[in-house]
């Protein structure tokens, strides 16, 4: 799968948006990548797992991870792509951990897949997670890379496709010099987008 036919999907599926959008990075976006949208489709939940478990496939995989929300559904189809389980990790008091009785064993190798990663902190979360169970992160697996090179990540990262939004500080924003309305937080962090 191109990255072109990555992009021709979420644009079919009203996955890429235009707008204002403020950022979980605090800054401010005219396009977003709403891959829910996306991933609400069966079909096309499993193709783009499957294209993306195999390019995590770059060694024995004993597991995928995934940090909810966003992660989950992208998590699981890759899982399902690679023939290995999937858990997830979610925050409980604000701090990401793994609950209803998901366990990662010593061990294992693990690869941790997210749906759109700008800054990578969820999928930094999750590896420390897992790093602190004493297994080891194979890979690092998105559907969209808008970190511009920038994520700080704990393995090689595959990404089906690289979207490079201009994402400008709030004070910088010409969206809102413009006089526009004000960023929506489109996201699934409670008061920020992705």
């Amino acid at each position: 799968m191109t990255p072109e036919e990555v992009t021709a999907v979420l644009e079919q599926t009203g996955a890429l948006l235009k707008g204002h959008f403020l950022l979980s990075s605090g800054l401010h976006s005219d396009r977003y990548v709403q891959c829910a949208l996306a991933l609400s489709q069966t079909g096309v939940a499993m193709f783009l797992g499957g294209a993306l478990a195999r390019r995590c496939a770059t060694g024995h995989v004993d597991l995928v991870a995934g940090p909810a929300l966003g992660g989950i559904v992208i998590a699981h189809e890759t899982a399902r792509g690679l023939g290995v389980p999937c858990i997830f990790a979610e925050r409980a008091d604000g701090v990401m951990t793994f609950r209803r009785g998901f366990r990662v064993e010593p061990g294992q190798r693990v690869v941790i897949v997210e749906d759109v990663i700008t800054t990578g902190k969820s999928v930094r979360e999750v590896a420390a997670l897992v790093l602190a169970a004493g297994a080891e992160v194979a890979g690092v697996g998105c559907i969209a890379d808008r970190s511009r090179g920038g994520a700080a990540l704990p393995a090689p990262m595959a990404a089906l496709v690289a979207l490079d939004f201009q994402a400008y500080e709030p004070a910088a924003c010409p969206l809102c010099r413009a006089g526009g309305p004000p960023p929506v937080k489109p996201g699934s962090r409670p008061g920020a987008g992705s």
